[in-house]
């Protein structure tokens, strides 16, 4: 099978464990969405537990391979490296807002432990990039002292927040019922504005 059409597969599972969530979504379901046959993906995935599985490495995957190349580029300081971390967070998580609201709640139902211990697994890894990044600021004297986990979920708070559901979004941002936060790029903006101001007046020495 082609890795197109493998993408293609995952693609439309979050389309609809988005929509229906897991349970709601059968295997017959997502054939039929992703027009190929039942075979096919039960052959290239095994289970749903094993599709859900591969469509967190898919997606984890990108976010850990941006990072790495954010934490090994000699051009920028530490700061300008959070920065650009706090700028593939907003950018990835409101254009894959389906997903995101997927992994969210597969962590709070913990229905699968399998998939949520890999879930977790995956996401310390690109914690930990985050972290390094983080202390080795810090060793340069470039950043005060402070907890780099506690750092890092701050940014990822502040974005999962706005992002719980459309209309929570809507209500804490004063906008009507009708603005898409997901699509706005001047929305996206004022959240990655808002998260570099946090970060850099909690790392910056003055």
């Amino acid at each position: 099978m082609s890795t197109d059409k493998k993408d293609h597969i995952i693609n439309t599972a979050i389309e609809l464990f988005a929509e229906n969530g897991f349970e709601g979504t059968s295997i017959r379901d997502l054939a039929a969405k992703a027009d190929v046959n039942i075979a096919m993906v039960n052959y290239y995935f095994g289970s749903k537990d094993k599709l859900f599985e591969a469509m967190v490495v898919h997606k984890a995957s990108y976010m850990r391979e941006k990072l790495e190349e954010i934490a090994s580029d000699k051009t920028k300081s530490e700061i300008e490296k959070m920065d650009a971390v706090i700028e593939a967070y907003v950018n990835r998580i409101l254009t894959q807002h389906q997903y995101h609201r997927i992994i969210h709640q597969e962590l709070m139902l913990k229905q699968r432990e399998d998939v949520h211990n890999n879930i977790i697994s995956l996401f310390s890894k690109n914690t930990l990039i985050v972290k390094q990044i983080i202390e080795q600021g810090m060793r340069k004297k470039a950043f005060k002292k402070v907890d780099p986990e506690l750092t890092f979920a701050s940014i990822l708070g502040t974005i999962n927040q706005v992002m719980l559901s459309k209309g929570m979004c809507n209500l804490l941002m004063n906008k009507d019922k009708n603005f898409n936060p997901y699509t706005d790029d001047t929305f996206k903006k004022r959240i990655i504005t808002h998260l570099k101001q946090i970060t850099h007046s909690l790392l910056l020495q003055h």
